[in-house]
């Protein structure tokens, strides 16, 4: 098969785990999905999901350390009743306000040193969007900057067996083993953003000899597994006014479901 090769690499990464909500913040070892489709929209300039591209990826770093960062805390969010305008109302305003105080506090996170994403993906029209990115890469946070390193077209073989190390492959196979998370494929374009295409993963972080139709990179010699595009159109309210209660609009799509049937 042929695919793209595309090297990324960075000084630091961070993956949000889902699982953490407050205080530490541990990072995945590994970027979820919704990280590889990040990098395609901002490279190509426009809303890039599982119904576009296909995808797989190895990801690699030299080790790990922790952060000081500053977060701004949501605080008070101000409503039609809230006293502000109940004291507008009295002296006559009909103007509702509608705003957010912010606590500003400090905590610590986990970050990645050294990391290369070598991702794959069959789609050969975004090899111009690597070459001239229309926004800057990330490698999870705004500050994590990433650079291209190269693209290639390769030929990936066909091999009825593997090595998988450094990815995420669907949960379950009965021949992977280690950590498993359920994680989001991409998200919505509107604010507050929606997880979407939600499925359960294993993290492969070890070297694990898997059997079957697989796909190998012959000169990295790994193996890597695609994820397949999904069938059908994603549409994604882009412009939309702001919606006061934070209410999230329906979107269409067909989503991943978390057990192949």
């Amino acid at each position: 098969m042929k695919v793209l090769r595309v090297h990324i690499t960075g000084w630091v990464s961070s993956f949000r785990n889902p699982l953490f909500i407050s205080g530490f913040q541990p990072t995945l070892p590994l970027p979820p999905l919704s990280t590889l489709y990040g990098i395609l929209t901002a490279a190509k300039g426009e809303w890039v999901t599982p119904h576009d591209a296909a995808v797989g990826f190895v990801f690699q770093s030299n080790g790990n350390g922790i952060d000081l960062e500053t977060v701004y805390e949501f605080d008070g969010t101000l409503s039609p009743n809230s006293n502000i305008n109940k004291r507008q109302s009295k002296l006559g305003s009909s103007k509702v306000l509608y705003s957010m105080r912010l606590n500003p506090n400090i905590k610590k996170r986990e970050f990645l040193v050294a990391p290369q994403l070598y991702l794959y993906t069959p789609e050969m029209w975004l090899k111009e969007a690597f070459e001239r990115p229309h926004y800057p890469l990330l490698l999870g946070r705004s500050s994590d900057l990433a650079t291209v390193e190269s693209i290639k077209e390769i030929e990936l073989e066909n091999r009825s067996e593997t090595t998988y190390q450094n990815t995420i492959l669907p949960f379950p196979d009965p021949q992977l083993h280690g950590q498993m998370l359920t994680l989001p494929t991409h998200f919505t374009a509107e604010i507050p953003r929606r997880p979407c295409g939600i499925r359960a993963y294993h993290l492969v972080t070890e070297q694990i000899k898997y059997q079957g139709e697989v796909l190998h990179d012959p000169e990295k010699d790994w193996g890597v597994y695609l994820h397949k595009r999904i069938p059908g159109d994603f549409t994604v309210p882009i412009e939309k006014p702001v919606n006061k209660n934070y209410e999230v609009p329906d979107v269409i799509g067909k989503q991943i479901p978390l057990f192949d049937l």
